[in-house]
């Protein structure tokens, strides 16, 4: 297990600089959605509208697609927090790194997909499954982090956490 550990720790670097560089080539999506479904920490963010942390474009439009699902049914926005979307982050790259859906060991609320093309689908996915429609739709969480990475195949790995 300490082995294991030791190499987890030394490989993260470069796995995340791995999901970076595939992020920095997003797919071309030829809907209305525009959305390029592959995010990374310093490539392409920008400051969310409060000074909150900084989103990508994708990320942003995650984020905005969950509220308004919040709101169709009278609960509050989520916050995204730098710590979600660092841990949101880090499991999207581990995925798309590893060709895996899994859902991560951390101690929160958790949407993953793979595969869809753009954050519409994607959103559109989690509200047709009781358990990631739960999700979105609790009123204890209050926060959020979002994440979304491609393989050189096309193929995106999305990640959405939460936490009261």
């Amino acid at each position: 297990m300490l082995v294991k550990l030791g190499a987890w720790l030394l490989l993260t670097p470069f796995l995340l600089v791995v999901a970076v560089a595939l992020a920095a080539d997003p797919p071309q999506v030829g809907d209305k959605d525009s959305s390029k479904a592959a995010a990374s920490a310093s490539s392409g963010a920008t400051a969310g509208k409060t000074g909150d942390p900084e989103l990508t474009e994708v990320e942003q439009q995650m984020l905005e697609k969950t509220n308004a699902q919040r709101a169709r049914y009278g609960l509050p926005p989520l916050r995204a927090v730098r710590r979600l979307i660092q841990t949101a982050r880090s499991h999207a790259a581990w995925m798309t790194n590893n060709r895996t859906l899994q859902h991560t060991n951390q101690p929160v609320g958790e949407n993953i997909a793979m595969g869809q093309p753009t954050t519409d689908q994607a959103v559109h996915d989690w509200m047709n499954s009781p358990g990631h429609r739960a999700n979105i739709l609790s009123s204890s969480y209050t926060q959020t982090g979002v994440a979304a990475y491609r393989t050189p195949d096309g193929t995106i790995y999305w990640c959405q956490q939460f936490s009261p």
